[in-house]
């Protein structure tokens, strides 16, 4: 567990001696888009239908906008506050190469996030920039989803299933998802028909979730637009799949630096990633992929 205890207050809980987290590391390291920096350093997100504002102060974590009955249901699970990870960072750092990555990224942490929103983000996030893929995800949310306000403004979450499938082709593609809005209402359409009917388990989020890792990750490519890297994606962000081992080009550039020959296909780099990591292959690669792109690592 890293954090000592939690006190609640007229704005929020305060959680007592944090460790292992760091606001830019956390929010800024691919995992999500529904989190943006303000000017005084905090950060403010939209997650299970509610609005946060996290702010660092000192040893603490200051969670604005919420209680502690919500911290123990929510978000001590979502920033995955009672695991450990200066063992894991200990793990990782016997790899002399990796070390410079796990003490550059130190306050990195897993988030825990909701399998439909990560799926629909994803297939959004491929061959996209993130600034790009953070705008037409709340272009849906403001579309499609429920409004929350919080100081004054409104935020949106991110709709179910139930709602998105009421979108046609065009609409998604209005939204600024460009060629993948029929990947994402076929997505959806599924994932709604799941839920609605006795129709093809393959299709359930929670199904696929409970799958082992390999299972889980064909399962997640039957769907449009889910190839291996945003099926890795979504097992380690949404599905507590630490095996996992997204191959983007950061992540490639940084096993063609520290381990590889330049010419190795991303397969064959997810394959030794998984074996030289095993069950803790999803944790290097965050820690890889924060230093290949903060660093502009090149090959």
């Amino acid at each position: 567990m890293d954090f000592t205890g939690i006190k609640e207050f007229e704005k929020g809980v305060i959680v007592e001696n944090v460790k292992n987290f760091e606001l830019p590391h956390i929010f800024d390291c691919g995992q999500c888009f529904r989190w943006n920096r303000q000017e005084n350093s905090n950060y403010i997100g939209v997650a299970f239908g509610k609005v946060i504002e996290v702010e660092r102060r000192n040893d603490d974590l200051i969670i604005y906008n919420t209680n502690e009955e919500e911290f123990n249901k929510i978000w001590v699970h979502y920033f995955d506050l009672n695991r450990d990870y200066g063992k894991i960072k200990e793990v990782l750092s016997e790899d002399p190469l990796l070390k410079s990555s796990v003490e550059f990224g130190y306050g990195i942490r897993l988030l825990k996030q909701e399998p439909f929103e990560i799926v629909i983000s994803f297939i959004i996030s491929a061959n996209n920039r993130i600034p790009m893929i953070k705008r037409a995800i709340e272009n849906i949310s403001r579309a499609y989803g429920t409004p929350v306000e919080y100081k004054g403004k409104i935020y949106y979450t991110f709709p179910e299933a139930e709602k998105l499938h009421e979108a046609e082709t065009e609409d998604i593609e209005a939204l600024g998802t460009g060629f993948r809005a029929k990947y994402i209402i076929d997505t959806v359409d599924k994932i709604y028909r799941s839920l609605k009917e006795d129709y093809k388990k393959e299709y359930d989020l929670n199904w696929i979730k409970a799958q082992d890792d390999d299972i889980c990750h064909e399962a997640l490519q039957i769907f449009s637009g889910i190839g291996p890297k945003v099926a890795d994606c979504i097992m380690l962000f949404s599905m507590n799949k630490y095996s996992a081992f997204p191959v983007d080009v950061w992540v490639k550039r940084a096993m063609q630096h520290f381990y590889l020959a330049p010419d190795v296909s991303l397969k064959k780099i997810r394959e030794f990633g998984r074996n030289k990591f095993g069950k803790l292959s999803g944790f290097a690669q965050q820690y890889l992929f924060y230093y290949a792109r903060e660093n502009n690592i090149n090959v």
